[in-house]
């Protein structure tokens, strides 16, 4: 009787934390946002959106409108996202993302976009956005990271609708980048000499016939190395390796809060905050915040190298997935730049 007894009571104990738990990450992924699918008309093809509004205070609210980094990214960055939009949203903004085109059903490839066509499909969103109900046109900026570094200073620079920026993790120059991208992981990781040697020499030859213009079929047939890379990311590649932000920033004329992390092996965070610095220089015009563990998703190194940890905190506690001051220092900033 007395063993039932104790099993009886340690199988109530068990349902009781597992529904405490399940109740605790239930509330961890309620956010204070009033989230709406909606249909980015204007170009050449709709972009299938989320539009989310801040559940308190009156509108018209301001906007940021995010622009993703590289790869197959849709609306909320699976869920990524929305502690940024919900540290927004508390400073009184919006905020509008959308799949990438092809992505999730939207119709089109994103790997045939160059970084001007990103920054024309950014505007196109800009000038629906205006449209829309409850939205401030004369407070809309632009929220993007690493990739969106080429892409943001090009429509802030084409178009007077863009208000500020935050840039997250951005780099400069392509090239450069992408030699830092391939010898700082490594290093990360401790590949032997040989290995990186192999590594640059890759490189260097595919960047040679990307100068050279060659299409994929072309230096396969001459036997390129195309390991890891298919004709779509070659070609989006040969349409995007020379891209430089330099110009399009000397241009940009609005606040701008650049975050770095101290140890981002995909950027160069020293290039980047020398760069911005000499570039972006009108008075008070530059905000930079570096976070000393940070990686390039702004995401504590010991956190992002464990599966574990960054699985169980996406799950369980997705706003601690962010370095400390990342949330709050954003949400200062949309504050600060909504004054009169």
């Amino acid at each position: 009787m007395r063993r039932r007894k104790w099993l009886w009571v340690s199988l109530v104990s068990v349902m009781l934390l597992m529904v405490g738990a399940g109740g605790w990450i239930i509330y961890q992924n309620d956010y204070d946002l009033a989230e709406e699918r909606v249909t980015i008309t204007g170009g050449a093809q709709p972009l299938n959106g989320v539009l989310a509004r801040p559940t308190e205070g009156k509108g018209p609210y301001g906007l940021v409108v995010f622009v993703h980094g590289d790869g197959p990214t849709n609306a909320t960055h699976d869920t990524f996202y929305r502690p940024i939009w919900e540290a927004m949203a508390k400073a009184g903004y919006a905020t509008l993302s959308w799949d990438k085109p092809g992505i999730d059903s939207a119709p089109g490839n994103w790997l045939n976009q160059s970084m001007q066509d990103r920054a024309a499909e950014t505007l196109i969103a800009i000038a629906w956005a205006k449209t829309q109900p409850g939205i401030d046109p004369q407070r809309i900026g632009l929220w993007g990271a690493s990739q969106a570094g080429w892409v943001m200073p090009k429509a802030a620079r084409q178009s007077p609708d863009v208000r500020f920026i935050i840039a997250v993790g951005p780099a400069i120059n392509w090239l450069r980048q992408g030699r830092y991208d391939l010898l700082a992981g490594m290093r990360d990781r401790n590949a032997p000499a040989e290995e990186v040697a192999a590594a640059v020499a890759k490189s260097d030859a595919n960047l040679r016939a990307l100068k050279d213009s060659e299409t994929f079929e072309q230096y396969q047939a001459a036997g390129g190395d195309v390991t890891g890379l298919s004709p779509e990311r070659w070609a989006f590649n040969r349409r995007n390796h020379t891209s430089d932000a330099s110009e399009d920033l000397a241009a940009v004329r609005v606040p701008v809060l650049l975050i770095l992390g101290g140890r981002d092996i995909h950027v160069d965070s020293d290039d980047t905050d020398s760069g911005y610095r000499k570039l972006v220089t009108g008075p008070g015009q530059l905000k930079v915040k570096r976070y000393a563990d940070a990686t390039h998703n702004i995401v504590p190194k010991d956190i992002e190298d464990s599966e574990l940890k960054s699985a169980f905190l996406a799950i369980a506690a997705p706003r601690s997935l962010f370095t400390p001051g990342y949330l709050d220092d954003q949400q200062e900033f949309l504050t600060s730049v909504g004054k009169p």
